[in-house]
């Protein structure tokens, strides 16, 4: 599985890259292989404030509907229309044009609690193991 070290990881299998004041948010490789095949994706509306650990949309594959679970707060500035159409480019690419939303922080430091790639993928096999 693949954690690329320019992102910060949550608990909750979701993946943060902050650039200046904006945190893009995407779903890890270890829940895209979880997950398997996306059916139906459903985000927040632009301008709607996501809360840190509380959830801000579903995913919904053959296996359940799962919670996204937001690793940060704030206002979605930016949301991935695209998925909407074609919810299969989250599990083809989860890093790159299977991003979910764009969100300005309201507490920057919330980003410091977050893990890195090394402690994730620690997590991330752990709970494979189980």
């Amino acid at each position: 599985m693949d954690f690329p070290a320019d992102r910060l990881y949550s608990e909750y299998h979701l993946w943060v890259k902050s650039e200046r004041d904006q945190a893009l948010v995407g779903v890890t490789d270890y829940a895209r292989e979880e997950l398997g095949d996306v059916d139906y994706i459903e985000l927040p509306e632009l301008d709607d404030t996501i809360t840190k650990n509380k959830p801000f949309g579903i995913i919904e594959t053959s296996k359940a509907v799962t919670d996204l679970i937001a690793p940060i707060s704030g206002v979605v500035i930016e949301r991935n229309i695209a998925l909407a159409e074609s919810p299969e480019t989250l599990t083809d690419d989860p890093y790159g044009d299977g991003w979910l939303i764009v969100v300005e922080p309201s507490d920057p430091d919330e980003l410091d609690e977050l893990m890195k790639a090394a402690d994730y993928s620690k997590l991330a096999a752990g709970e494979s193991d189980e």
